[in-house]
Parts: structure tokens; sequence; C-alpha cells
């Protein structure tokens, strides 16, 4: 007998090749490995299976009828000799395929046609979609035919396939029945399964034990046994990942934390009696929640999100003056220097003379606001940082230069993180170790978060939401420009950007690229997903990416010659950068050929019009910041999202959502459904590889809000979860995992 520990060669067989694979490349070390690595989908037995559409290319697999099996003769053209080839058509609910199999000989031949590929029998067939001769082939396909228990080690009885036929995530070298062949082996062999879900959380929210859930996932005989053995599965990732959430939660409530009541300094009242505008009634009940935190002895952690222009800076600024009030410092950490330096322009210029401590001519309550990114040398550092270590800079604004070891606070009581989706928790650990007690934190995004999202990814954080957008904000019309379907709009795309310089405003394009193949540092494509989950890979149009190198010099020479045209990446100097983007917000500049250096913080109220090149390489939530740099200063806003993505691709069903609607939370969800969830506990809030296993946030919506509500329950009678040993080990499994080695530090 064996258990979960095991190692995962007790159920294997003796072919090396597949157990190298099946323990290397899907990293199946151990049985509970084997049992856990569930299938992705299944098809049906007892019924062809249905396709309506094929691709050249696809991967398929169905349940089909052997129609016909006949045994061909031909000249192989290297012997000379007569050669030998079994032909085989079969029938699915739909199109019908045909296979071809080499014999040696004619004996060999005739026992494939008439033994191993009879004319009526029905199996599983596995194989890439190709079409010759206007007939579809499935190429080099895999076949398990039903019924024929031979010494075939392919063949499965149709007793051991049962009425669904499970299909699970593979790699090169593994087939599906090698992994439901030793699955079946090793739930007859295996002895007591522990279960993490204690029998009381079970009974209340009617789930399966897991020995039940484990026979039912590999061998289901309806979709009643795959719905529960499923919903039990993600209950229990859902349990564990809120109960490390939950824990860590509540390590951060009990650490103490200076109380920042503002009372030692008039700086916020000065502020706020100089605004130029009146604030939404979201900001002020947003500010009054953060002073509240603020004045808590524990630290506050939260996040602010809002569509882009909704006025979080605002909100944040305040909260970083409450906090100057009490003696203490407050630190904004931005992705990108292009970001870091508009946030130190706009908060300088917020601040006016409240922004200039310790000057000739600054306010009686004045503080400095110092800026410090990675690109500045030595000597110019050497003034920011002294200011910052002695605490005469109250505001310091900076890129990831504020994590490294040589930077000293003096007293840090606050740390604002702009665009949280690019950092992780561990980054914004870094910052937050500099305090000598616990800081603050208060994280924004302008990447709407929906509610499920924001109790998993960011579980460890409250959550505020801006909903108002302030006055003066108008409507942005966005297009596709759709080149695979109408190539002779490209021209349309120059003639309305002219027609916007023309009425006296600006534009930007922007590119995928800098130059040849060399992105934007820290930046990567948008591509697309299989059904696994994994990175497909993206066509380039023909001619490459558009460049911001090549392009910026293409238009100025052609169709918009005479205009000011000027280029931005971010592998410019610092200086430049900065000297191109004062002249931009100036009007100096009538078009403004970019990377996505521009995707956040910029804001030139003149720029009406963006044009997106090769649109589809870009994100969901990146093309909503992007298109949010237009628009805000009340004039309308044009977007033109010029693709060559083809109808009905993922990548323009991507650009149409975006065209459909402005609502940054309706499109978030789009998003996430396409680009997974990111490492919850981890680093990596983003991209292509989940943390979660079979657990997605906007599906399993109630699942998460259960589990969130049974992990409170559980800490609440138990804080250590001495009752529930088996779910404490896995618990502490994920908390010293990769992922969150680095969570006391939060």
């Amino acid at each position: 007998m064996i258990d979960l520990d095991s190692p995962v060669v007790a159920v294997l067989g003796d072919h090396k090749k597949k157990r190298e694979a099946i323990e290397e490349k899907l990293g199946l070390r151990t049985v509970g490995d084997l049992l856990h690595h569930f299938p992705r989908r299944y098809v049906k037995t007892g019924e062809l299976t249905r396709i309506d559409e094929l691709h050249e290319g696809d991967v398929l697999t169905v349940v089909g009828q052997i129609a016909s099996s006949n045994l061909a003769t031909y000249k192989d053209r290297r012997t000379g000799r007569p050669a030998y080839r079994v032909d085989v058509t079969v029938r699915t609910d739909g199109p019908s395929f045909r296979i071809s199999m080499f014999a040696k000989n004619e004996k060999v031949g005739r026992w494939q046609q008439q033994q191993r590929m009879p004319v009526g029998r029905r199996g599983i067939f596995l194989g890439k979609v190709s079409s010759f001769r206007g007939e579809w082939q499935l190429t080099h396909p895999q076949v398990v035919l039903f019924g024929t228990p031979d010494e075939d080690a392919a063949q499965l009885s149709l007793d051991a396939i049962g009425e669904f036929y499970p299909i699970y995530p593979l790699t090169k070298g593994v087939d599906s029945w090698d992994l439901q062949r030793a699955v079946a082996f090793a739930l007859t062999v295996l002895e007591d399964v522990p279960d993490v879900v204690p029998e009381a959380v079970r009974r209340q929210y009617d789930l399966l034990d897991v020995r039940t859930a484990l026979e039912r996932v590999h061998n289901p005989h309806d979709q009643g046994e795959i719905s529960s053995a499923q919903r039990r599965f993600r209950f229990e990732e859902a349990l564990v990942t809120q109960l490390v959430l939950a824990k860590r939660r509540r390590v951060l409530r009990e650490q103490g934390a200076r109380a920042r009541t503002g009372d030692q300094g008039g700086l916020l009242a000065a502020f706020d009696e100089r605004l130029p505008f009146e604030l939404t009634d979201g900001q002020r009940e947003i500010g009054a929640r953060l002073e509240e935190d603020l004045a808590q002895p524990h630290p506050m952690n939260r996040l602010l999100q809002g569509e882009v222009g909704s006025g979080k800076t605002v909100v944040a600024l305040r909260a970083m003056l409450r906090v100057v009030d009490s003696g203490g410092q407050a630190a904004l950490l931005a992705p990108t220097e292009v970001l870091a330096q508009q946030h130190h322009r706009s908060i300088t210029a917020l601040l006016g003379d409240l922004a200039t401590g310790g000057m000739l001519g600054g306010a009686a309550d004045a503080t400095n606001v110092e800026l410090l990114t990675g690109s500045m040398t030595k000597a110019q550092r050497t003034g920011p940082m002294s200011r910052i270590a002695t605490g005469e800079a109250g505001i310091v604004i900076g890129t990831h230069a504020l994590l490294e070891e040589k930077v000293i606070f003096a007293d840090l009581g606050l740390v604002v993180v702009d665009e949280q989706h690019r950092f992780g928790v561990e980054q914004r650990a870094a910052l937050t170790d500099k305090a000598g007690t616990p800081p603050h934190v208060l994280v924004m995004t302008a990447t709407p978060i929906p509610r499920t999202v924001a109790m998993t990814v960011f579980g460890d954080l409250e959550t505020s939401t801006l909903t108002e957008l302030p006055a003066g904000r108008a409507p942005i019309q966005t297009n596709v420009v759709a080149l695979a379907e109408r190539p002779t709009w490209f021209g349309r795309v120059w003639e309305r950007v002219r027609e916007e310089v023309g009425k006296g405003h600006q534009a930007y394009v922007v590119c995928p690229r800098i130059t040849g193949d060399e992105q934007e540092q820290g930046e990567s494509d948008q591509l697309d997903l299989d059904e696994d989950g994994d990175v497909m890979p993206a066509a380039s149009p023909a001619g490459g990416l558009a460049a911001v190198e090549e392009v910026a010099v293409q238009l100025a020479e052609g169709p918009l010659a005479g205009l000011r045209v000027e280029k931005l990446h971010g592998r410019m100097p610092p200086d430049e950068k900065d000297r191109v983007m004062r002249a931009f917000a100036a009007g100096e500049i009538d078009v403004l050929v970019s990377t996505t250096v521009i995707e956040v913080g910029v804001d030139v109220a003149n720029a009406t019009a963006m044009v997106l090149l090769d649109a589809e390489r870009f994100g969901v939530s990146q093309l909503h910041q992007l298109r949010g740099r237009v628009g805000r200063g009340g004039l309308p806003g044009l977007c033109l999202l010029v693709s060559h993505a083809e109808p009905g691709s993922p990548a323009r069903d991507r650009l149409d959502a975006v065209a459909a609607t402005t609502d940054g939370f309706e499109l978030s969800r789009v998003d996430l459904e396409q680009r997974r969830e990111g490492d919850v506990l981890g680093k990596s809030q983003s991209g292509y590889r989940s943390g979660l296993q079979n657990l997605r946030v906007l599906r399993d919506e109630k699942t998460i809000l259960q589990a969130r509500e049974a992990a409170n329950a559980l800490l609440d009678a138990d804080p250590r979860l001495r009752q529930a040993p088996d779910l404490a080990a896995e618990v502490a499994r994920l908390e010293e995992s990769v992922q969150s080695g680095f969570m006391e530090k939060s």
C-alpha cells in the first residue's frame, strides 16, 4: 500500500522516458502530486463528439467511429518497392477525418485494417488537424479504441475508461492514458487520505470528503460528480489561501504602529484652503477613512482603486500631508521614472510654496518634496538622500531606487505604492522594512479590480474605491482599425491625427517596441493562452512590429510631415525624457511617438487623440490605461486601435471589448478571464501563470466568499488551527512556499 507522499514511480509503468517526463516536465514527484493533477476537461465516451468549427493546426481530442478502413498499395519513392498504407475514415458529430497508418508489409497492413482499426469500432482519437485535397486529416494520431483489451499497452477496455474520459494537462512524451492508467492504479492501492477540510466545514458547506472527491474527479460517472468534486477542491484551495491572507491581516493588525493624528502641524489644513477645485464626495469620504486609519495604533493597509482620472493622487497626497503634520515622512513608490517625475511635478505644483520648506519665501508649515530615481548620478543623489535621512524631506517620490539599502529614512510613517499591479507584496515589504516601526501602507491602482480579485489577490488589504470622475472629463470615442479587413483605413488614421492637430490639439502614437525587437524595459507582449493556460506564440505582422525609432521618422517624413513630431521611450537619457515630456505638456510638440512609458501618470490636458499601433500586443487593462491619457482637459478624446488581428481571434475580441466600453470594471473582468490572476501571494501579480491551481476568482466568486467566511470563523475559534492539524500543515506549506516566504515582512 502507498500514501500521498510515496514517490510517483510506485504507480507508473516501466517506461523510463515517460517516468522522467512525468517527474521532470510535469513536476509530479509524489502520488499526491499525481492525484492532484486534475483533468482539464472530459469527453463523453457514449456519444460522438460534436465539432462545430475546425481550423488548420487545431489539436483535437474526440470520440469517433471508424466509418471505413482500407489497405492501399503504393510505390516507395526511396526504394522503388511496393509499400502499404491503411487509410481510415473516422466519423464524428460533425466533419469526418482521414487517418493514415503505414505498414512494413501487407500482412501487418491487413492486421491493422482488420484487427486494430475495424469498421464500426468507436474510440478516442487525438491529433493535429490538417487539410489535404479538401479533406480533413488527423496527423500522427494517438488512438484508444473501446473494447480492445489486447497486448498493446495504449489500448484500454471500455470498463477502464468509463462514461467520461479525462483529458489531462500533458507534456511531450506523455499521453492522457498514461496518466489515467497511473491514477486508476494509485486509487486502488492508496491508503487513508488526510482531509485538509475539517468535517464540520464540509458539513456546513455541503462538500465531499477528499477520497470521494478524488475518485469522482478522475473517474466520474456523470456531470454532477465532476461538478461536486471540482467544487470541493476549489473550496479547499480558496480556504487555504484565505487562511493565509486572514492570518496575515491579523499579524499586521497586532503589530504596533505610530498613530499619525496630524496634531503637530497645519500643512494639510493650509493645502485644503488653497485647493483650486472642490473634492468629490468620494474623495472626501475616503480621505476621512484614511485619516481614521492613520490615527490607529496599528498599521493601515489599504488598497485605493479608481478609474483613470478619478483623483487618487489628491487623496494620497492629503494622507501624506497628514503624516507630515504628525512629524513623519511619506514615500511614494512609482513603477517608472516618467511616472515618478510626473508625480514630483504635479505634487510640487499642487503644494506651491508649501513644498519649499526651509527656503526663502517658503510657507510657514512647508515641507520638502524630494525625487529619487535609479538614473540619478551619485552627486545628484547626495542632497536628496541627506535630506531624507535627516527628516528634512517630508515627502519622497521615487522608483525602485527607494528600495536600495543606502536609502535611509528618519521616520517613515506612510508608504504609498502607485500602480500596485506593477509591484508585488515582496517589493512593498522592501520599502516598509525601512521604517523603525511598521509604517502605514496605501497602495493605488487605476486598474479596476473585481471584488473577488481584491479579496484574493490583495486579500491582506482593505479596499476603497473611487467611483466618481472629477468634473471636466470628456467622453472618449474608441475605434478598432482592422487592417486585416480594410488595409486602406491606415491612411485615414493619420488624416484624423492631422485634423486634431489642426484644431490646436495634440496626439500620442504608441508603439510596442523601441526599435526592432527591443521592448520597453519591464514590458511583455499580451500573448494569447491555449485551453491549458499555456502561452501561444503570437504571429508578428508582415514587416515586424511598430517601433518608436522607425515610426517617428516615417511619420515626420511622410503622412505627418510639417507637424512637430518627437519620440519618447525608456532607453533615452532621463534628462532627455524629462525635456520631451515638459515640451509636450507645454504644447511645443504636436505628436508624441512613444512606448508605454506614458501609460500612467502623464497628464496633458490638450492631448485629444491616441493611436495604438499593433494594438493586439497590449492587454485590456493596459489599453484602458493608455486611452485614459486623452480627454483629460474637457475636450472629447479619440482612441484608434490599429491592429492586424483576424476577426474572431482572442486578440481581436480583446480590442472589440475595449472599443465597446469605457467601464474599467467591466474591462477588468475581460482582462482577468484572458490573463489569469497572477501569483496571489508572490511578487508576480500579473502575467500568464496563475499561482492558483483550481480556483478562478471570477468563476468561483461564491466559493471564495464562503471560504473567506469559513477561514475567519476557524481563526476566531482556533487561531493556531490546533483542532485541524492537516489544514494547519497545508497553510504552513503555502506560507513557506516561494510565493509567500517573505510574507512576514509585508
